[in-house]
C-alpha cells in the first residue's frame, strides 16, 4: 500500500514520487517534538508505536543537512533529525476547503519555545564538533609520541557492535528464507497495477520483524525511508554467496577429514534461465556411514574442453577439494550431454589417474547407456517416453483411465495386467527393463491417449487433451516405435548385468567377472547385424501394424531425399546403418570405457567383504586387485600378513557368527580398526559410484535436491538458496558468517551517519 505524508497541506504519497517517507520514531521524546512541529492536534493523544506503524513524513519536510543518501537504495535520517519544514498557510487561501490534517495554532509562547530549542540544538552540535576535533588531536599526538607497543585485538566499540548485531539479524532471515524456500523477491513489479506498492519478499520479512520487536533493526531502520530498499540487491547476494560457502564448508570439512570422495553429478537444470549441474560428493564419515551430500551448481558450458576446465577450477580452488584424492568420479546425465561428460570425465583422469569413471549406482546401466548413445532418433525417443511418464503421473484421474484401458487389454491375463498396472505408478522410466515395459504398454499408452484426446464428454481441460493428441502422434509416428523395439533387444544382453551391479556386494562382485560373457555376446551381435536386425525389424513392423502405424522412412530423410532418383534405400536397411550398427557399436565401446582395467580391479577387491570371501571358500587374493591403492593404505608392507589374518578370521568363525554382507556391516565390526589396511581398502571402496548407499538416510542428498527442483518455479530457482534449502540441517555459524562479511566488505557496514548529502540529490529544502 502507498504511504501518505502526514504533514498538514502535504499530499505526497509513496507511488507518486521519489521521495523518502520516514516513520515517526519511537523515542517519546523525540516522537513528541516531531508531532509539535506538524501541528497537528489529532496527534497528539496517539502513543509513539502507533506513530511508528501508521503514520510517515515525506522527505521534503527535513532540511537536507538531516539526510543522508549513501546509494539508490539507502535514504537515512540522521539520529537528531527533526522535521522543521512545514506550509502551514497555504489552507487559508481557500477557508471553504475539508482538511483532515487540522492545523493546530501556536501561542505566543509556544512559539518561543520552539526557537529557543533551535538555538540549543545548534549549540549543541556546535559543541560536539568541537570536541571530536580536539579528541582526533589528541589521539595523533600520542600515536605519534609513544613507542611502538604490540598490538593487541582491541574490544569491540559500541557502533562496531551494533553493527555486528544487525548483521546477524541479516543473515538470519536469509537463513530462514533460503531453508522455508522463499525466493527474496516474489514478485515481478511491472505485473503489479498501477498505484499499487507492494515490498519483496526479503523487505516484507524484515519488516515483520521490526515489527515483532526486534530492537536491533527497528534502531537500525526506524529512520531509514520506508519505501526504499532495506537491503540492496547487491548487497543480497553477496549475503548469499556468504552463506552458501560456509553451509558449504560444513559439509566439504568432513570431506577433508575422511581423505577420500568420489564427485557424482545430476542431471543438468535450467535456474533462472541458465544451465547448471548439480554436485554431489560421497565419502565415509567419521561414524563409518557412507554419505552422499550435495554441495552446490556449477555453470553449464556447451564447449567440453571449456566446461572440463572450469569444474576442476571450481572443485579444487573455489571449493578447495584437493583432487589427489579423489577415487571415482560418474555423471548422470540426459541425452545429448552425455558425450561432453565425457570429454569432463578423460581430462580429469588423465590429470588424476585414481579417479577412476564409474557407473552411478542411482541410475540403472541400461538407462545411462541409451542416454549415452549418439543417436538423434534415440535422443527423441527417450524425451517422449519421459514425457509420457509424466503425463499420466500428474494425477490420479489420468492414471485410472489408464488403468481401464489394461484391464480391457488384458483381461486373459489379470496377472500381466496388474504388474502393468503397478508398474504405471512408480518412475518406471529408471528401471532396468524400461524399454520392454514400455513395448509391453505400448497399446493402453495410444489407445487411452487418443481416448482422452477425442474425449466428448469434456472430461478433461483443453491443455491435457492438447497434450494427450501431441503423445499419442509421438508414439505413433514408426520411427518412435522401432527406435525402442531396437533398444529393447540390444540392452537385453546387459540388462542382467546392469540389475546384479545394484545388487548385494556378491552380485557386483561376480558381475565384474561377468562382463567379458556380456561383450562377446555384443561383439557377436556385430559380427551378424544383418541377421539380428531382420528379427528387430519384423518385432518393428508387427508392432507398428497392431497399432494401425504406416511403415515408412522418416519425413526428414524422405523430403533429404527429394529429387535423387538413385536412392532405392528400403526402411529395413535405413535403420540398419542408421540406428542398430551405431547403437551397438557404441554400448560396446562405452562398457569398455566405464569398466576400464582399474575399475574392474577395484571391483575384484570387493572379495574383502567376509560374505563374497565364504561363497569363494576363503580362496582370494586380493593383494594382486589392491595395488591400486598401495600409497593409500597405513602400512603397506604388512598388507599380505593383515588380508591373511582377515580371512582366517572369518573362516575359523564361530558357528553363531554371520559373515558380514555389506561394507557397510564390514566397516561397522568392533575390532574392524585392528584391520588398519583392510579398513582404508574398504572406505575407498565405498565411495566408489557404483556402490549403493546401503542406509537411506544417508542418501537423502539427492532426493532433497529432487524436491527442491519439483517444488521451485524455475525463475525463482537460486544456486544460494537451493543449498541452503538442501542441507537445511547443517549447523549454520551466525558469527563466522558475520566476520566473513565485514573482512570482504568493510566499506559495506558503516551505518551511514558520516554521510553527506551529494549535490544532486533529489532533496531539496522548500522554500
Amino acid at each position: 500500500m502507498p504511504n501518505f505524508c502526514a504533514a498538514p497541506n502535504c499530499t505526497r504519497k509513496s507511488t507518486q514520487s521519489d521521495l523518502a517517507f520516514f516513520r515517526f520514531p519511537r523515542d517519546p521524546a523525540r516522537c513528541q517534538r516531531w508531532v509539535e512541529n506538524c501541528r497537528r492536534a489529532d496527534l497528539e493523544d496517539k502513543t509513539p508505536d502507533q506513530l511508528n506503524k501508521h503514520y510517515r513524513l515525506c522527505a521534503k519536510h527535513f532540511e537536507t543537512s538531516m539526510i543522508c543518501r549513501s546509494s539508490p537504495y539507502r535514504t537515512v535520517l540522521r539520529d537528531n533529525a527533526v522535521p522543521t519544514i512545514f506550509d502551514l498557510t497555504s489552507h487559508l487561501n481557500n477557508p471553504h476547503s475539508r482538511h483532515r490534517k487540522r492545523i493546530k495554532e501556536l501561542s505566543e509562547d509556544e512559539i518561543r519555545t520552539l526557537k529557543q530549542q533551535k538555538i540549543d540544538e545548534a549549540l549543541e552540535r556546535e559543541q560536539a564538533t568541537q570536541e571530536l576535533n580536539e579528541s582526533n588531536t589528541q589521539n595523533a599526538a600520542s600515536e605519534e609520541g609513544g613507542e611502538e607497543q604490540e598490538e593487541e585485538a582491541a574490544p569491540l566499540t559500541l557502533e562496531e557492535k551494533e553493527n555486528k548485531d544487525y548483521l546477524k539479524s541479516l543473515f538470519e532471515i536469509l537463513i530462514l528464507m533460503g531453508k522455508q524456500n522463499i525466493p527474496l523477491d516474489g514478485h515481478n513489479a511491472d505485473e503489479l497495477p498501477e498505484g499499487i506498492f507492494a515490498p519483496e519478499n526479503f523487505q516484507a520479512v524484515l519488516e515483520c520483524r521490526i515489527n515483532a520487536g526486534d530492537e536491533i533493526l527497528r534502531k537500525r531502520f526506524e529512520m531509514t525511508a520506508v519505501n526504499l530498499e532495506y537491503c540492496s540487491k547487491a548487497q543480497q547476494k553477496q549475503m548469499l554467496e556468504i552463506c552458501e560457502s560456509c553451509v558449504r564448508e560444513e559439509t566439504l570439512r568432513e570431506v577433508r577429514d575422511s581423505h577420500f570422495f568420489s564427485i557424482v553429478t545430476d542431471e543438468v537444470v535450467n535456474i533462472q534461465g541458465e544451465e547448471h549441474l548439480p554436485v554431489l560428493v560421497r565419502f565415509v564419515d567419521e561414524s563409518h556411514n557412507l554419505r552422499e551430500e550435495f554441495v552446490g551448481f556449477l555453470p553449464y558450458e556447451a564447449d567440453p574442453e571449456v566446461l572440463a576446465v572450469k569444474f576442476h577450477t571450481t572443485v579444487t580452488e573455489k571449493w578447495g577439494l584437493n583432487m589427489e584424492y579423489c577415487r571415482g568420479q560418474a555423471y548422470i546425465v540426459a541425452s545429448g550431454f552425455a558425450s561432453k561428460m565425457k570429454v569432463v570425465a578423460t581430462r580429469l583422469l588423465e590429470k588424476y589417474p585414481q579417479a577412476v569413471y564409474t557407473l552411478c549406482s542411482s541410475c540403472a546401466l541400461n538407462v545411462w547407456l541409451a542416454k549415452s548413445v549418439p543417436v538423434v532418433g534415440v535422443s527423441i525417443a527417450l524425451g517422449t517416453i519421459e514425457e509420457v511418464c509424466c503425463f499420466f503421473n500428474q494425477s490420479p484421474q489420468l492414471l485410472a483411465e489408464l488403468d481401464n484401458v489394461i484391464a480391457v487389454l488384458f483381461q486373459n491375463n489379470e496377472e500381466k495386467g496388474n504388474e502393468l498396472k503397478e508398474i504405471c505408478r512408480s518412475q518406471w522410466t529408471g528401471r532396468h527393463d524400461t524399454f520392454e515395459v514400455l513395448v509391453d504398454l505400448m497399446q493402453a499408452l495410444v489407445l487411452c491417449l487418443d481416448g482422452i484426446s477425442s474425449d466428448t464428454l469434456v472430461r478433461w481441460s483443453n491443455c491435457i487433451v492438447g497434450r494427450a493428441f501431441v503423445l499419442s502422434s509421438a508414439l505413433t509416428d514408426f520411427d518412435f516405435v522401432v527406435t525402442v523395439v531396437v533398444l529393447k533387444n540390444i540392452l537385453s544382453f546387459t540388462r542382467a548385468f546392469g540389475k546384479n551391479l545394484q545388487g548385494q556386494t556378491s552380485d557386483v562382485f561376480f558381475a565384474a567377472s561377468s562382463l567379458t560373457a556380456v561383450l562377446h555376446s555384443l561383439n557377436e551381435v556385430m559380427e551378424n547385424i544383418e541377421v539380428y536386425h531382420e528379427f528387430w525389424f519384423e518385432e518393428a513392423t508387427n508392432l507398428a501394424t497392431k497399432l494401425d502405424i504406416p511403415i515408412k522412412l522418416p519425413g526428414k530423410f524422405r523430403r533429404a531425399q527429394q529429387g535423387n532418383l538413385d536412392s532405392e534405400i528400403t526402411s529395413e536397411n535405413y535403420y540398419k546403418e542408421t540406428l542398430s550398427v551405431p547403437t551397438v557399436e557404441h554400448i560396446i565401446q562405452e562398457l569398455k570405457d566405464i569398466f576400464s582395467e582399474q575399475h574392474l580391479k577395484a571391483l575384484k577387491c570387493l572379495s574383502l567383504v567376509p560374505s563374497v570371501m565364504g561363497q569363494l571358500k576363503f580362496n582370494t587374493s586380493e593383494e594382486h586387485h589392491a595395488d591400486m591403492y598401495k600409497n593409500d593404505l597405513p602400512n603397506p608392507d604388512t598388507l599380505s600378513a593383515e588380508l591373511h589374518c582377515w580371512r582366517i578370521k572369518w573362516k575359523h568363525r564361530g558357528k553363531d557368527i554371520e559373515l558380514p554382507a555389506t561394507i557397510y556391516e564390514a566397516l561397522h565390526l568392533p575390532d574392524i580398526k585392528f584391520f588398519p589396511n583392510v579398513y582404508a581398502l574398504l572406505k575407498v571402496l565405498c565411495i566408489l559410484p557404483v556402490m549403493k548407499v546401503e542406509k537411506e538416510k544417508y542418501e537423502v542428498g539427492r532426493k532433497r535436491l529432487k524436491a527442491y527442483l519439483q517444488n521451485t518455479l524455475t525463475e525463482h530457482r537460486s544456486s544460494n538458496l537451493a543449498l541452503l534449502n538442501i542441507n537445511f540441517d547443517i549447523k549454520h555459524d551466525l558469527d563466522l558468517m558475520v566476520d566473513t562479511y565485514i573482512k570482504l566488505y568493510p566499506d559495506k557496514v558503516e551505518f551511514q551517519e558520516d554521510f553527506v548529502p551529494s549535490n544532486n540529490s533529489e532533496v531539496t529544502e522548500n522554500a
